[in-house]
């Protein structure tokens, strides 16, 4: 990549922090009726794609972000048969839910076609096919809405979301936590997402941990470092009866070989246990009297434009 055809890609995370990486050849920049969405070539993570300026999912490394969503949680239930995928129009969380066999029937709803369609064109590798999987039902629309008229079908539900902004704001609410609970099967129901990054975020992480809390009984934290997101990362894994955190490494292990996932890059016994460390500094946000995210005030702090502060 010549200096020339190089462009420096800065991603803001907080209003005082941000990353950078270059960029070379632009592949696709166009708007959906939903947000900005751009698919550049890069040396660091191969293929990025980008929505509102935030960078989503990249080629190389995007395993970082999509085992740990979505392997403690499926670990943990014993009947995963049927599943809700919110979000992720990329289909790496979709791919890797079909990896296990005992998998019937998994509705994937995603509000923006687009990002599906080019992410199909640009990204193939990620999805692998999991989109046209006969046990998957793509439904194109609001995510919030669907789950509302859901009530009593999933093993687990996984939401794979862009921040707390814009056409996703109103699904990091109490009201929409509540929603998600009932669309559940029953008390061994598992509900995934991710959490934002206690370092940059420390109150968005805050809140949405403690709106989890609210609605569910059972709220376990996981921590990992995601390169394309240059930060350490949580996600929660919530239910009424399943605490993730009962199952030891040995168990882990044996399930992962039982469900014939032996080449994953992210997920072992020990580094499930290791993910559920907290650091004393993340402690203490957890612990601090944190504010309910509703309907009525879904605002979130420290979520902030891309393009930097100001929209610089």
């Amino acid at each position: 990549m010549g200096k020339r055809d190089r462009r420096i890609i800065h991603e803001w995370q907080n209003d005082s922090f941000g990353f950078f990486y270059t960029a070379g050849k632009t592949l696709h920049r166009g708007k959906t009726p939903f947000q900005s969405i751009e698919l550049v070539e890069t040396r660091e993570f191969g293929i990025s794609l980008l929505l509102d300026g935030a960078t989503q999912v990249v080629r190389k490394n995007e395993y970082q972000y999509h085992e740990p969503l979505v392997h403690p949680a499926m670990l943990a239930h014993p009947e995963p048969r049927s599943v809700l995928v919110i979000g992720g129009g990329d289909g790496g969380t979709l791919r890797e839910v079909l990896r296990y066999r005992r998998v019937e029937h998994v509705d994937f709803v995603e509000l923006d076609r687009d990002v599906v369609e080019f992410s199909r064109r640009y990204l193939p590798e990620i999805s692998a096919g999991a989109f046209d999987d006969p046990r998957v039902n793509i439904r194109f629309q609001d995510g919030r809405a669907f789950v509302e008229s859901r009530k009593g079908r999933y093993d687990l539900v996984i939401m794979d979301m862009t921040d707390p902004a814009g056409p996703s704001r109103m699904l990091y609410t109490a009201e929409f936590f509540r929603a998600v609970r009932e669309s559940l099967r029953d008390s061994r129901g598992l509900f995934s997402m991710h959490t934002e990054s206690p370092v940059t975020s420390p109150s968005a992480f805050g809140r949405i941990r403690e709106t989890l809390r609210s609605v569910f009984g059972i709220c376990a934290p996981l921590f990992t470092y995601i390169q394309m997101y240059s930060n350490l990362w949580s996600f929660a894994v919530a239910s009424d009866s399943i605490d993730i955190r009962r199952l030891d490494a040995a168990a882990v292990d044996e399930r992962i070989r039982r469900e014939g996932l032996s080449d994953l890059k992210m997920l072992t016994g020990g580094t499930f246990t290791a993910m559920q460390a907290v650091y004393p500094y993340i402690r203490e946000i957890m612990e601090r009297d944190q504010r309910i995210i509703t309907d009525a005030d879904p605002a979130i702090p420290d979520i902030v434009d891309p393009a930097g502060p100001g929209g610089i």
